[in-house]
């Protein structure tokens, strides 16, 4: 019987999570065996941010209701969720990569069989260093975000960390070897 495997990559606004993760979509670009969820956002598009599904409120909560998401959470005042559909790989043996808020974690590890949590980190100076370099919030809620720092716990899911204070190219490698060696040993 193959198993695939859920990895749900988390951590803090500024770690990098979305270059990574398309740097590591681009270095599995053609393997039919790695996914990366593509999410529900009550937020419209936006240039240089990641790409995702939009839709406001209402839509949202109606297609929560009608069982369409896997998986949502609230974050930053916004609705975010996972289409049921986007998890499909895993009952295939394949791995499927979400990008999820630490809150989601304890529902995420009802998923599937196997499940890893993927976090994503740097020190606080670099973070700082991203978040205003992004030019989205004003200094005060850049500090705010900063010191709210979630707690990360999971009951039974592994738990890999990337530290991200280094070049794109060196923190992507790191991530592409971790899914390699998921989807080899994912089935």
């Amino acid at each position: 019987m193959q198993t695939g495997v859920l990895v749900l990559v988390v951590g803090p606004s500024g770690a990098g999570k979305d270059t990574l993760m398309e740097a590591a979509r681009a270095g599995l670009a053609g393997n039919p065996g790695y996914r990366f969820a593509r999410r529900l956002i009550t937020r419209p598009a936006m240039a240089g941010a990641e790409d995702h599904d939009s839709c406001d409120e209402t839509g949202f909560r109606e297609i929560e209701a009608q069982g369409g998401l896997a998986l949502s959470w609230q974050a930053h005042g916004l609705s975010y969720g996972i289409p049921a559909a986007e998890l499909a790989g895993i009952g295939t043996g394949g791995v499927v990569i979400v990008n999820v808020s630490r809150a989601a974690i304890a529902t995420a590890e009802r998923l599937a069989e196997r499940v890893v949590v993927l976090n994503i980190t740097a020190p606080v100076a670099v973070l700082a260093q991203r978040l205003a370099a992004r030019g989205r919030e004003a200094e005060a809620d850049i500090a705010a975000r900063l010191k709210r720092e979630a707690p990360l716990t999971a009951e039974r899911a592994e738990i890999v960390t990337i530290l991200n204070d280094r070049s794109v190219a060196e923190a992507a490698e790191e991530l592409l070897a971790v899914l390699r060696a998921l989807g080899r040993h994912g089935s």
